[in-house]
């Protein structure tokens, strides 16, 4: 018998990988998936050759990164040619408020690693703002920010709901699922073939292009770089973001097939696990644990950097928790995603089609 439900379980996820491998209405599934990737190559393209040009300006109007430092906010322009020279670029506006005149611009300089602009007003520098080239720590960070932020609570999150959610009611909309409720096969069978196909096919997808985008980030940096990074702590890094990126696929999936068994419409109930998931750094350390993303950001191996744009008040509303140990968020995301999974396996074996309703 098990070997018969095994034939059937391998059977179902043939035929389901190919829907969902080659639908047309799932190519937006490969955009939110591999869009990172496209934008990890321009980054890597472009600054080599920012930092070529901020070389070159930096050999031709020569500033000490100590000096650069030393400018404050509150200096006249004429206090920072003096102590740096002539900028590299520079424009001065001027616009009338009342009966008096306003000098508005900037004064930009580098030294060959920030570039720095100063903008001023009333003759006055009113906001210094740095821009760093990347090296290879600032984009670890980088990569754990976006992986964090948009990977998993969008990419991957919106990625299930398409995969996961049409495996069932896809089907009933398209009148096709009485073919398989035709057949001698158990429903719970039924249900782990299309999970697994599901599962499968969002795993190959996502963490290919978590692999792409580790490739498109360190492209631009030196084979010696990139091999002295893999040798310490960079392939245990890459490795442990893949593992993230297939849990991920199999909590949200298996919350994203139930779904798909209940509602008409995934629409509102997606929204309210969508908005559960991202008011997670604003809930009490109790509730935080019932969320997939609290366990999920536990895993990844490099923390996001903090929003500096953020308001006071939301960062005082942040509530500090200790991430979850490896085992203990591995083993909840599994637990998870059983329970989940035997709910699902009740819901379908009570599973009625009518398409007049459906």
């Amino acid at each position: 018998m098990t070997g018969l439900w095994l034939t059937q379980i391998l059977a179902v996820m043939r035929l389901e990988m190919k829907k969902t491998f080659f639908a047309k209405r799932g190519v937006w599934v490969y955009l939110l998936a591999f869009a990172p990737v496209v934008l990890y190559l321009v980054h890597s393209i472009n600054n080599p050759l920012e930092r070529q040009r901020l070389e070159k300006i930096a050999t031709d109007h020569r500033v000490s990164t100590q000096a650069l430092n030393s400018i404050k906010e509150g200096a006249t322009p004429d206090e920072v040619i003096e102590q740096l020279g002539e900028p590299y670029k520079k424009h001065i506006d001027s616009h009338r408020r009342g009966d008096r005149d306003y000098e508005y611009g900037s004064l930009r300089y580098t030294d060959g690693e920030v570039d720095v602009t100063m903008r001023l007003y009333d003759g006055r520098v009113v906001r210094i703002h740095r821009r760093r080239l990347d090296n290879l720590q600032r984009s670890q960070t980088m990569f754990a920010t976006s992986f964090q932020f948009y990977f998993l609570r969008l990419a991957i999150f919106f990625g299930c709901v398409g995969v996961f959610v049409n495996l069932f009611r896809g089907e009933m909309l398209d009148k096709s699922l009485h073919f398989y409720l035709l057949t001698p096969m158990r429903r719970e069978v039924l249900l782990t073939g299309k999970y697994f196909a599901g599962l499968l096919a969002t795993v190959v997808i996502f963490t290919s292009s978590t692999a792409l985008q580790w490739f498109a980030m360190l492209w631009q940096f030196d084979r010696s770089v990139i091999a002295d990074f893999l040798a310490s702590t960079g392939g245990a890094q890459i490795w442990a973001y893949l593992g993230v990126t297939a849990l991920a696929c199999v909590g949200y999936g298996s919350i994203f097939l139930v779904i798909g068994l209940l509602f008409k419409n995934p629409i509102v109930p997606a929204a309210i696990i969508l908005l559960w998931e991202s008011i997670n750094p604003f809930l009490p350390a109790a509730l935080k644990k019932i969320s997939m993303i609290f366990y999920l950001q536990s895993l990844s191996p490099v923390n996001a950097a903090r929003d500096g744009n953020m308001p006071p008040l939301f960062s005082l509303l942040i509530s500090p928790t200790d991430p979850a140990t490896p085992a203990y968020a591995i083993t909840g995301i599994l637990l998870l995603t059983l329970g989940i999974l035997v709910i699902a396996s009740f819901l379908a074996r009570r599973l009625e089609i009518n398409y007049s309703t459906d």
